[in-house]
């Protein structure tokens, strides 16, 4: 074991004594796992990295369909057609948004201040 391992242990350990663990959120009840059965084991962390940095794989596929819609709209000739594909554009517009709305990731401080520190380490 090496001196870290050690060290946070001993912390752990000490704030579990003191009662620091008593009043967390969920304490008491069952973990929610997530399924990533549809993930292939090699990637899951990779996942589960992307995931909690903010990155959700529902949202880049809407961007992706929304481009190619897009990309149909731009070439397609037929009126009746172009109306079904501006309907479906609005439709994941529209739903796309909702997304990034419920997220507010880059709305708070937290996210601001992680940028600001990033930006300054590659000046």
């Amino acid at each position: 074991m090496d001196f870290s391992y050690v060290a946070s242990e001993d912390k752990i350990r000490k704030a579990y004594e003191d009662g620091e663990f008593k009043e967390l959120p969920g304490l008491g009840k069952p973990l929610v796992l997530e399924d990533l059965s549809a993930v292939p084991e090699e990637l899951r962390m990779a996942y589960k990295m992307l995931k909690n940095g903010g990155y959700n794989p529902d949202e880049y596929k809407l961007k992706s369909e929304i481009k190619t819609i897009e990309d149909l709209i731009k070439v397609s000739k037929d009126e009746h057609q172009i109306d079904i594909f501006k309907k479906q554009l609005n439709e994941k517009t529209i739903r796309l948004n909702s997304m990034i709305k419920k997220r507010q990731i880059n709305h708070s401080a937290a996210f601001k201040d992680y940028g600001n520190k990033i930006y300054d380490r590659f000046k």
